[in-house]
């Protein structure tokens, strides 16, 4: 507790990512009171941890957005300058031609605030890419007059749009969100429906993404995409695919409001309690590579956050190597225990 009182008095300490890893070894961990999550993966033989077949190439265009959410572990917000430039997307479309990875996720902030998203998107198209998922704050759409044609970008490429909507009322909605944001998603969705996005026979996904507003892990997703499906088409006459359920990992903004609300501790006993074993073999990180706005390579973007760099000779797009890096060995830390905790959760929703 002495630990939390004297982070939580110098919380502008948690800006940088060493400073939250160090917290996240310290403390509970290593007073032993919860083990390691490298102990505890080694229990059923899954340390070190292995890539799978590469699958995914996920892409974070910059960290600028139009919304500032109290739970985004990438600290986004409309005063973020960092954003993938021309030359870096050059050196991605060339690892694109020749990667076996195929689905294409592009993921910011807001990736649509990049001035080359739209470019990226045509040329990523003629590179060979089938299978594109956009991650959407809905809002952006209506933020600016230039934004207001994406549905119908959107639809022109396939592109399957993976839309954050913490809930189906108003009020947790904004509490997490801000102020309006329910309002506008509602009118986005009603947007993406109207050019065919979720409707039978169109072949244009929409999936929403739901993060728990709290200090708690999320409900069975399926139980949460029925009520969903219910409250949204009766209210709203909006129809989607699927809600991918993620729970918040304790690191950015999220560790903060742990710490600030004394819920740090808790947490990763609730995490460590809902350890599923059997999550483990489908973590994203072992089908996955994740790539910054400049251009380095993590297992993920929660390591990208905490600047975990990948455990291979090759740790920029520019040398990209995917043989070298199917041999590397995936960096963990405490906060991957918020993926294999219950159902497990990844940028897909759950795992198990």
């Amino acid at each position: 507790m002495a630990l939390l009182k004297s982070l939580k008095a110098r919380k502008s300490d948690l800006s940088k990512p060493e400073n939250q890893l160090a917290f996240l070894n310290n403390g509970i961990f290593k007073e032993g009171k919860l083990p390691l999550f490298k102990d505890k993966i080694a229990e059923t033989g899954n340390f070190p941890l292995k890539p799978r077949k590469l699958e995914i190439l996920q892409l974070n265009l910059g960290y600028m957005c139009n919304q500032v959410c109290s739970h985004c572990h990438v600290d986004a917000g409309p005063d973020r300058k960092e954003i993938m430039s021309r030359e870096t997307m050059l050196q991605c479309l060339d690892v694109i031609r020749h990667t076996k990875a195929h689905t294409l996720d592009l993921t910011g902030g807001a990736p649509e605030m990049n001035p080359n998203f739209r470019w990226f998107v045509e040329e990523a198209s003629k590179a060979g890419i089938k299978d594109f998922i956009v991650r959407s704050n809905l809002t952006i759409i209506l933020a600016n007059k230039k934004y207001h044609d994406l549905p119908e970008f959107f639809k022109k490429y396939n592109v399957h749009v993976a839309s954050s909507l913490p809930f189906y009322k108003r009020e947790k909605t904004d509490k997490q969100r801000g102020k309006g944001v329910f309002n506008k998603s509602i009118k986005v969705l009603q947007m993406l429906n109207e050019v065919g996005y979720a409707q039978e026979g169109s072949g244009l996904k929409l999936d929403l993404v739901y993060n728990p507003a709290g200090a708690f892990l999320p409900a069975n997703q399926g139980g949460l995409e029925r009520d969903f499906k219910k409250a949204l088409k009766e209210d709203f006459n909006i129809e989607f695919n699927s809600l991918f359920a993620i729970t918040n990992l304790p690191i950015s903004r999220f560790l903060e409001y742990l710490i600030a609300s004394e819920n740090y501790e808790d947490y990763m006993y609730a995490l460590v309690d809902a350890y599923n074993p059997a999550a483990v073999q489908n973590v994203m990180c072992t089908n996955t590579i994740s790539v910054s706005w400049d251009g380095w390579l993590y297992d993920c973007d929660f390591n990208q956050m905490l600047e975990l760099k990948v455990n291979s000779k090759v740790k920029h797009i520019s040398e990209y190597n995917e043989t070298l890096l199917n041999n590397r060995q995936i960096r963990i830390s405490q906060h991957c225990y918020g993926c294999t905790a219950g159902a497990g959760s990844s940028c897909q929703g759950t795992l198990d």
